[in-house]
Protein backbone atom coordinates (compact mmCIF):
# COMPACT_ATOMS: atom_id res chain seq x y z
CA UNK A 1 0.00 0.00 0.00
CA UNK A 2 1.61 3.23 -0.94
CA UNK A 3 2.16 5.94 1.50
CA UNK A 4 1.26 8.78 -1.67
CA UNK A 5 1.93 12.24 -0.81
CA UNK A 6 2.36 11.35 3.33
CA UNK A 7 6.22 9.89 2.09
CA UNK A 8 8.97 9.20 4.48
CA UNK A 9 9.97 13.20 3.56
CA UNK A 10 7.33 14.64 4.03
CA UNK A 11 6.55 12.27 7.41
CA UNK A 12 9.20 13.58 8.90
CA UNK A 13 8.35 17.58 8.83
CA UNK A 14 5.14 17.11 9.01
CA UNK A 15 4.26 18.49 12.55
CA UNK A 16 6.47 21.87 11.86
CA UNK A 17 5.46 22.58 8.25
CA UNK A 18 1.76 21.62 7.91
CA UNK A 19 0.05 21.28 11.00
CA UNK A 20 2.53 23.24 13.59
CA UNK A 21 2.66 21.98 17.36
CA UNK A 22 1.11 25.52 19.13
CA UNK A 23 0.25 23.91 22.46
CA UNK A 24 -2.83 26.51 23.14
CA UNK A 25 -4.17 25.04 19.88
CA UNK A 26 -3.63 21.38 21.04
CA UNK A 27 -5.10 21.64 24.37
CA UNK A 28 -7.77 23.03 22.92
CA UNK A 29 -9.04 20.41 20.46
CA UNK A 30 -8.39 17.73 23.35
CA UNK A 31 -10.34 19.64 25.50
CA UNK A 32 -13.61 19.39 23.03
CA UNK A 33 -12.80 16.00 22.36
CA UNK A 34 -12.70 14.93 26.04
CA UNK A 35 -15.70 16.26 26.50
CA UNK A 36 -17.58 14.67 23.34
CA UNK A 37 -15.93 11.46 24.76
CA UNK A 38 -17.94 11.59 27.65
CA UNK A 39 -16.36 8.98 28.88
CA UNK A 40 -16.11 6.21 26.13
CA UNK A 41 -13.12 5.56 23.38
CA UNK A 42 -11.97 7.30 20.69
CA UNK A 43 -11.04 6.67 17.72
CA UNK A 44 -9.30 9.05 15.21
CA UNK A 45 -9.31 8.63 11.18
CA UNK A 46 -6.10 9.26 9.81
CA UNK A 47 -3.47 9.36 13.01
CA UNK A 48 -0.57 10.37 11.59
CA UNK A 49 1.79 11.29 13.72
CA UNK A 50 0.17 11.14 16.47
CA UNK A 51 -0.50 15.11 17.58
CA UNK A 52 -3.68 15.02 18.90
CA UNK A 53 -4.08 11.23 20.12
CA UNK A 54 -1.15 11.21 22.23
CA UNK A 55 -1.96 14.11 24.37
CA UNK A 56 -5.56 12.79 24.46
CA UNK A 57 -4.95 9.73 25.62
CA UNK A 58 -2.54 11.38 28.32
CA UNK A 59 -5.78 12.74 29.57
CA UNK A 60 -7.60 9.55 29.68
CA UNK A 61 -9.78 8.89 26.71
CA UNK A 62 -8.29 5.70 25.08
CA UNK A 63 -7.71 6.00 21.95
CA UNK A 64 -7.13 3.53 18.72
CA UNK A 65 -6.02 4.87 15.03
CA UNK A 66 -6.29 4.34 11.53
CA UNK A 67 -3.21 5.41 9.12
CA UNK A 68 -2.83 4.99 5.33
CA UNK A 69 1.15 6.11 5.37
CA UNK A 70 3.37 3.79 7.21
CA UNK A 71 5.90 6.61 7.23
CA UNK A 72 3.23 8.99 9.29
CA UNK A 73 2.46 6.21 11.85
CA UNK A 74 6.27 5.64 12.36
CA UNK A 75 6.50 9.41 13.31
CA UNK A 76 4.03 8.24 16.09
CA UNK A 77 5.84 5.20 17.21
CA UNK A 78 8.47 7.34 17.74
CA UNK A 79 7.12 9.80 20.33
CA UNK A 80 6.70 8.29 23.91
CA UNK A 81 3.29 5.96 24.22
CA UNK A 82 3.12 6.44 20.40
CA UNK A 83 3.94 2.57 20.43
CA UNK A 84 1.35 1.74 22.41
CA UNK A 85 -1.60 2.89 20.53
CA UNK A 86 -2.98 0.67 18.49
CA UNK A 87 -3.73 1.29 15.07
CA UNK A 88 -4.80 -0.33 11.75
CA UNK A 89 -3.26 0.34 8.82
CA UNK A 90 -5.69 1.16 5.86
CA UNK A 91 -7.95 3.32 4.19
CA UNK A 92 -10.27 4.89 6.44
CA UNK A 93 -13.16 4.62 3.84
CA UNK A 94 -13.14 1.13 4.36
CA UNK A 95 -10.99 -0.13 7.34
CA UNK A 96 -12.74 -1.74 10.45
CA UNK A 97 -11.15 -1.16 13.85
CA UNK A 98 -11.81 -3.12 16.95
CA UNK A 99 -13.87 -1.70 19.67
CA UNK A 100 -16.68 -0.13 20.75
CA UNK A 101 -16.51 3.90 20.47
CA UNK A 102 -18.64 7.22 21.85
CA UNK A 103 -16.42 9.30 19.61
CA UNK A 104 -14.85 9.30 16.20
CA UNK A 105 -12.76 12.60 14.73
CA UNK A 106 -10.91 13.22 12.05
CA UNK A 107 -8.77 16.58 12.31
CA UNK A 108 -7.42 19.14 10.11
CA UNK A 109 -8.85 19.17 6.71
CA UNK A 110 -7.96 15.27 6.26
CA UNK A 111 -11.42 14.64 5.32
CA UNK A 112 -10.71 16.76 1.85
CA UNK A 113 -7.65 13.89 1.17
CA UNK A 114 -10.25 11.78 0.00
CA UNK A 115 -10.73 13.14 -3.64
CA UNK A 116 -14.16 11.99 -4.27
CA UNK A 117 -17.86 12.61 -3.14
CA UNK A 118 -18.34 8.80 -3.31
CA UNK A 119 -15.04 8.60 -0.90
CA UNK A 120 -16.27 11.07 1.10
CA UNK A 121 -19.82 9.75 2.10
CA UNK A 122 -18.04 6.19 2.69
CA UNK A 123 -16.36 7.95 4.87
CA UNK A 124 -19.59 9.37 7.11
CA UNK A 125 -20.30 5.91 6.65
CA UNK A 126 -17.47 4.28 7.90
CA UNK A 127 -17.47 6.21 11.34
CA UNK A 128 -21.34 5.37 11.53
CA UNK A 129 -20.14 2.10 11.83
CA UNK A 130 -18.22 2.41 14.15
CA UNK A 131 -19.44 4.58 16.91
CA UNK A 132 -22.29 3.44 19.31
CA UNK A 133 -25.69 4.81 19.45
CA UNK A 134 -25.51 8.71 20.60
CA UNK A 135 -21.89 8.36 19.50
CA UNK A 136 -20.41 11.55 17.86
CA UNK A 137 -18.31 11.94 14.57
CA UNK A 138 -16.18 15.46 14.52
CA UNK A 139 -14.38 16.68 11.15
CA UNK A 140 -12.37 19.81 11.72
CA UNK A 141 -11.77 21.39 8.22
CA UNK A 142 -11.72 24.50 6.08
CA UNK A 143 -14.37 26.22 4.58
CA UNK A 144 -13.55 26.38 0.67
CA UNK A 145 -12.19 29.56 0.17
CA UNK A 146 -14.15 30.40 -3.27
CA UNK A 147 -14.90 34.05 -1.86
CA UNK A 148 -11.37 35.12 -2.23
CA UNK A 149 -11.57 33.88 -5.96
CA UNK A 150 -11.85 35.93 -8.40
CA UNK A 151 -14.31 35.31 -11.43
CA UNK A 152 -12.71 33.22 -14.00
CA UNK A 153 -9.18 32.62 -11.49
CA UNK A 154 -8.42 29.24 -10.21
CA UNK A 155 -5.15 30.01 -7.89
CA UNK A 156 -5.68 31.26 -4.70
CA UNK A 157 -1.97 32.18 -2.51
CA UNK A 158 -2.44 30.67 0.81
CA UNK A 159 0.98 31.53 2.85
CA UNK A 160 3.97 34.03 1.63
CA UNK A 161 5.99 33.52 4.32
CA UNK A 162 10.23 34.68 3.69
CA UNK A 163 10.79 30.65 3.98
CA UNK A 164 7.26 29.04 2.84
CA UNK A 165 5.24 30.07 -0.34
CA UNK A 166 1.88 28.30 -0.84
CA UNK A 167 -0.64 28.38 -3.64
CA UNK A 168 -4.38 26.51 -4.00
CA UNK A 169 -5.11 25.73 -7.66
CA UNK A 170 -8.70 25.45 -7.88
CA UNK A 171 -11.23 23.41 -9.99
CA UNK A 172 -15.01 25.00 -8.75
CA UNK A 173 -16.68 22.15 -11.41
CA UNK A 174 -15.31 19.40 -9.64
CA UNK A 175 -14.53 20.95 -6.52
CA UNK A 176 -11.00 19.91 -6.46
CA UNK A 177 -7.91 21.60 -5.66
CA UNK A 178 -4.24 21.12 -5.31
CA UNK A 179 -2.46 23.01 -2.17
CA UNK A 180 1.11 23.69 -3.99
CA UNK A 181 4.14 24.66 -1.53
CA UNK A 182 7.73 25.75 -1.52
CA UNK A 183 9.52 25.54 0.94
CA UNK A 184 13.01 27.67 1.57
CA UNK A 185 15.77 25.50 3.14
CA UNK A 186 19.48 26.62 3.46
CA UNK A 187 19.43 28.49 0.39
CA UNK A 188 17.44 24.81 -1.30
CA UNK A 189 13.72 24.87 -2.60
CA UNK A 190 11.21 22.05 -1.79
CA UNK A 191 8.63 21.76 -3.49
CA UNK A 192 5.38 19.61 -2.42
CA UNK A 193 1.91 19.40 -4.71
CA UNK A 194 -1.12 17.92 -2.96
CA UNK A 195 -4.35 16.93 -3.98
CA UNK A 196 -7.76 17.28 -1.94
CA UNK A 197 -11.62 18.07 -2.50
CA UNK A 198 -13.45 20.15 -1.06
CA UNK A 199 -16.83 20.18 0.53
CA UNK A 200 -19.74 22.60 1.94
CA UNK A 201 -20.95 22.23 5.40
CA UNK A 202 -24.25 21.57 3.98
CA UNK A 203 -22.59 18.61 2.09
CA UNK A 204 -21.26 17.33 4.99
CA UNK A 205 -24.44 17.49 6.51
CA UNK A 206 -26.16 15.62 3.55
CA UNK A 207 -23.07 13.18 3.97
CA UNK A 208 -24.32 12.63 7.85
CA UNK A 209 -27.48 12.06 6.82
CA UNK A 210 -26.77 9.47 4.53
CA UNK A 211 -24.64 7.73 7.25
CA UNK A 212 -27.69 7.93 9.90
CA UNK A 213 -25.88 11.19 12.14
CA UNK A 214 -27.56 14.46 12.46
CA UNK A 215 -25.73 17.68 13.17
CA UNK A 216 -25.46 18.66 16.74
CA UNK A 217 -22.80 21.35 16.45
CA UNK A 218 -20.62 23.59 14.03
CA UNK A 219 -18.66 25.70 16.00
CA UNK A 220 -15.72 28.32 13.81
CA UNK A 221 -12.92 26.65 15.72
CA UNK A 222 -12.06 24.58 18.69
CA UNK A 223 -12.68 27.70 21.23
CA UNK A 224 -16.27 26.74 19.98
CA UNK A 225 -16.46 30.50 18.52
CA UNK A 226 -19.81 30.91 16.61
CA UNK A 227 -19.75 29.63 13.00
CA UNK A 228 -20.53 32.81 10.57
CA UNK A 229 -20.04 33.62 7.10
CA UNK A 230 -16.87 34.93 7.66
CA UNK A 231 -15.55 31.65 9.33
CA UNK A 232 -12.64 30.43 7.33
CA UNK A 233 -12.94 27.06 8.88
CA UNK A 234 -15.16 25.17 11.28
CA UNK A 235 -15.32 22.28 13.69
CA UNK A 236 -19.04 20.38 13.42
CA UNK A 237 -20.34 17.39 15.55
CA UNK A 238 -22.71 15.06 14.26
CA UNK A 239 -24.20 12.69 16.49
CA UNK A 240 -25.20 8.94 15.46
CA UNK A 241 -29.46 8.51 15.83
Amino acid sequence: MSDGVFDAEVAATYDANHVGTDPALVTRCVDRLVDLANGGAALEFAIGTGRIALPLVARGVPVSGNELSAAMLAQMRKKPGGADIPVVVGDMTQVRVDGDFSLVYLVYNTIDNLTTQGAQVACFENASRHLRPGGCFVVETLVPPLQRLPFGETHVPFAHDPDHWGVDEIDVVTQSYSSHHLWIKDGQAEHLSAPFRYAWPAELDLMARIAGMTLEHRWQDWTRAPFTNMSKTHVSVWRKV
